[in-house]
Formats: C-alpha cells, structure tokens, sequence
C-alpha cells in the first residue's frame, strides 16, 4: 500500500494546511474550477500549527482594541490609518466567509465565529489620555462608529466584571468597547474549508514533507516528497507553488533560489498563555481585553484577557508570556534558525540584533520570569485571580520578518509579508500578526502577484463574492453599513447599532 501522493502533475500546489493555503485554495476553486490543485501538510491534521486555537489569540483582528495598530505620536495625536486599513481588510475576510456559508460550501458558522465584544483597557493618566485621543480619533469614522469610551469603572465593570471586581477604586482606568467584535477559532475554519477543498477534487495529503523544490527547464517547478511514517519517497510536477507552510516557509522559500527571497531572514518568537476551562468562571467575562504593551515587547506580545469558544466550549486565555525557542514552528526543530541563516541575509539580521537590544532585554525577562510573576501579570488585568482556576499552555511559534534596508542594513519587521517570483510561478507568505484575520485580502495580492494574466477576468466573480471588494468601505458609509448587516447575519452574529458619541 502506497501513501505518497499519486498526483505526479498538478496546476497548483499548495505547502501547508494552515488558513493560507485553505483560502488560497478555496479562492482557486471558486475562480478556476478545473485546475488542477495539491496540498500537502506535514502533520497529521490541517490548522494544527499557527492556525490551531490554542496557538493563536483568536481575535478577528479589526483593530478594534490591539493599540499597537494606533501607537501615539511625539505630540500625542494618534494616526488612525493602520487600523482603518486593518478593519477594511477583515470585512473583506468576513465577506467571503459569509458567501461560503450562504452558498453551503461550509458548515455552520457557529463553528468558527461567535460575537465576543473587543475592550481596550489602560491604567494610569498617560496611557488614558492615549486612549481617549486613540478613541477621538476612531469614533467619526464609519468602521469604528460603535466604538464607546469611559473612564468610570461602574461602566467598565458593566462590560467586563472581571477586570474591575477588587481593583483600587482611585485607580484612573479606561477603556473603549466595539461590541461587534468577534473570537474566531482559525482552525475549525481551516478544516472547513479544506474539507470544501477534498469535496471539489483537491487531492489532500496529510503527514507529507516537502523535502525539496527545484525550477525546471520546462517551467514550473518538481517537488520532493516524504512520507516519514513508511519512510516512502515520491516526485511532483506543478506549474504554480504557493508555500503557506508558516514559520516553515523561509526554509523552502530560499531552497527555490528565487532572487526575491535574497535577504530575508526570521525571528522566531514563542509564547505562553494561562488558560482557564471553568465555564462558570468563563461566564462571567464576555470580551477580548487587550493592554499595553511592555517597553520593548514585540507587538504580538500585547496582554489581553480573553473569551474563547473552541469546539464548542467557553474558556478564558490570558497571556502570552514570551519567549524564545529557535524552531520556526511549534512541531519544528530547534536548527531552525541556524540553518536559515545565508550570506545574504548575515548582515540583515546582525543589524536587527544590533538595533533590538530591548527586545532581546525583554524576552530575556520574560523567559525569567517564575509561575507567581506570571500569576501577578494576570491580576494586572483579573486582580481577584486564583493560581489554581489556571493552567500554563505552549502557544504557536512566530516567526517575526528580517529582511534587507538600505539604510540600517536590515529591520525587523512586523505583520506579514507576500513574496511571488518575478514569473509568478512561485509564491510565499512570511510573517505574523494580522495574518489569518486578513488571509482573504492577502491572499487576493498572491493572486494579483501570481497571476496577472488571469485576475483581469477574475474581478467580476471577486465582487460577486465580495460586494466590498475594490472599495474603501469607510469612504462608503451606507455600503459599510449595509455589508456589515449582511455579513453579520450570515454568520449569525449580533447585529450592533451605532451608539452616540
């Protein structure tokens, strides 16, 4: 009995069962059906990696609360562009999931989507004066137009209990609340959607290496194959690669040899959370909290007390506690990052080791940190929390982006990246946070990048599956407000009206 692929040519190939390569995948069957389209995930499940639940925050991020999005000027004045651009792009996520489940290519969307309000919480006077300017400068735009601000901890302890219940009452706290926020669980999704992908003649390959990648003289490109369980070996053809395989992807990105990979490096960036699966005390807190950053963590390192539903079940995460590990992916091996490192890419990531001291300095302290500092962390935001309502979880690895800067050598970049062959034969994403919340929009510029001579023909069957697709929704009140019901009403969310200023 064989257990390699039996595909030996395929038009797409995808690396990687995480959210990536399930929406690029599901894209290409929706826009060219007859294609013919390969995935090959090393594990033995889809969304177990960066996409899993417990490996992510689970945010539907929309910039709603992440403060990171907005970071304050030297004047104090806040620049709302990122998150208006952040928010624009999850519509368009929630767009296409929401034609997906109208069309029933997917199952319920109350398997990965549920209503969770979004609160962004600050202690002291600066950080409250950030926040209302941050609010001053959301609240006229349409996308943010339920947003509300308060500074008075009755209120405050009206949206969230917990984080009131046995604070200081002289303590100046605030906080915004979007209660149209939402908990996504990316990895149900990524099994929806590949399951939609087995159902329409997608050969899925799961416990499958890819071993190597080498351009043939024909075009396109021949991949190696393992299948460690029986030790088998195999070969296939494709004419397009798309590698989606997380922190895996820079490994095969440089094996490609393509010249846009020169110069890029990753930062591998690991993660604790305290997890709490008492649905009683779960009850009692219904939003995503999101805080501060420390000085020097990397933004995916902002606190936040959340409510999740995974499988069905309410629980509560609080976290992440950073920290180092040199695998690239949490299934990964610790020469990861070594074996990553090129001549090209030496100097780009000396210069971010020389410009990050206080990164460095920060997870050093994190790593140092002993169970009671990490309990203490989580009082900051529940100050009537028990040790033994908790339990510590490994979260996903993140592999920060290193890449080339003419004038510092090399930056440490955060957020994502698409990278495409100048032939459009290849293609890669690298990066973290905002990632799967935005994997449709950035999947579209893959394809744009990827395929420029077919997504001329593909706009009208984009709009129709995206009514909000080519369009700043928050220049277009009425179409914003109109799609935003829709939506919400397809994936069985609550509808939220406008609260006043």
């Amino acid at each position: 009995m064989t257990f390699i692929s039996k595909t030996k040519h395929a038009d797409v190939v995808l690396i990687g069962g995480g959210i990536m390569s399930a929406t690029l995948g599901a894209f290409i069957k929706q826009l060219e059906p007859n294609w013919t389209v390969s995935l090959f995930e090393r594990l033995d499940e889809a969304g177990l990696e960066s996409s899993g639940p417990w490996n992510n925050a689970g945010t539907g991020h929309a910039a709603l609360c992440e403060l990171n999005y907005t970071p304050a000027a030297k004047d104090g004045s806040v620049d709302p562009s990122k998150a208006l651009h952040i928010n624009e792009q999850f519509q368009l996520s929630r767009q296409f999931w929401s034609h997906l489940v109208t069309n029933s290519l997917i199952g319920s969307p109350k398997n990965f989507i549920n209503t969770v309000p979004h609160m962004s919480f600050v202690i002291g006077e600066a950080n409250a004066g950030f926040l209302k300017n941050r609010y001053n400068a959301l609240k006229p735009n349409v996308l943010f137009r339920n947003m509300e601000y308060s500074e008075d901890q009755a209120q405050i302890a009206k949206w969230a209990p917990l984080i009131v219940k046995g604070r200081d009452s002289k303590q100046r706290v605030a906080a915004t609340r979007a209660a149209e926020g939402t908990d996504v669980d990316f990895g149900a999704l990524t099994r929806d959607l590949i399951t939609y992908l087995g159902n329409n003649g997608v050969e899925i390959n799961y416990g499958h290496d890819v071993t190597g990648i080498r351009r043939t003289s024909g075009g396109g490109w021949d991949l190696s194959l393992k299948y460690p369980k029986s030790g088998e070996h195999g070969k296939i053809h494709a004419k397009y690669v798309f590698v989606g395989a997380g922190g895996g992807a820079l490994h095969l990105l440089q094996a490609s040899g393509i010249p846009e990979s020169k110069g890029f490096g990753g930062f591998p960036v690991s993660g604790q959370f305290f997890r709490c699966t008492d649905e009683k005390l779960a009850a009692r807190h219904s939003a995503k909290v999101y805080g501060q950053a420390s000085v020097g963590a990397p933004p995916m390192s902002v606190p936040h007390l959340d409510t999740r539903f995974v499988e069905g079940k309410r629980s509560l995460l609080f976290g992440p506690y950073a920290g180092f590990s040199t695998n690239f992916l949490k299934n990964g091996s610790y020469l990861d990052l070594p074996r990553s490192i090129r001549p090209h890419n030496i100097i780009p990531m000396l210069a971010v080791g020389k410009d990050n001291m206080d990164l460095t300095a920060y997870l050093i302290k994190e790593v140092a940190k002993r169970h009671g500092e990490k309990v203490e962390a989580l009082r900051e935001y529940y100050p009537e929390a028990k040790d033994g309502d908790w339990e510590l979880i490994t979260a996903g690895q993140r592999v920060q982006i290193i890449k080339k800067d003419p004038k510092k050598g090399g930056v440490l970049q955060f957020g994502t990246e698409v990278i495409a062959s100048r032939d459009g034969s290849i293609g890669a994403l690298l990066g973290a946070s905002p990632g799967a919340s935005t994997a449709v929009p950035i999947m579209i510029e893959l394809l744009q990048k990827s395929f420029p001579k077919n997504f001329k023909g593909w706009q009208s069957k984009l709009k129709e599956m995206m009514p909000g697709y080519g369009v700043k929704l928050n220049d277009n009140p009425e179409l914003a407000v109109q799609l935003e019901e829709e939506t919400a009403k397809a994936l069985q969310l609550e509808t939220v009206n406008a609260t006043k200023s």
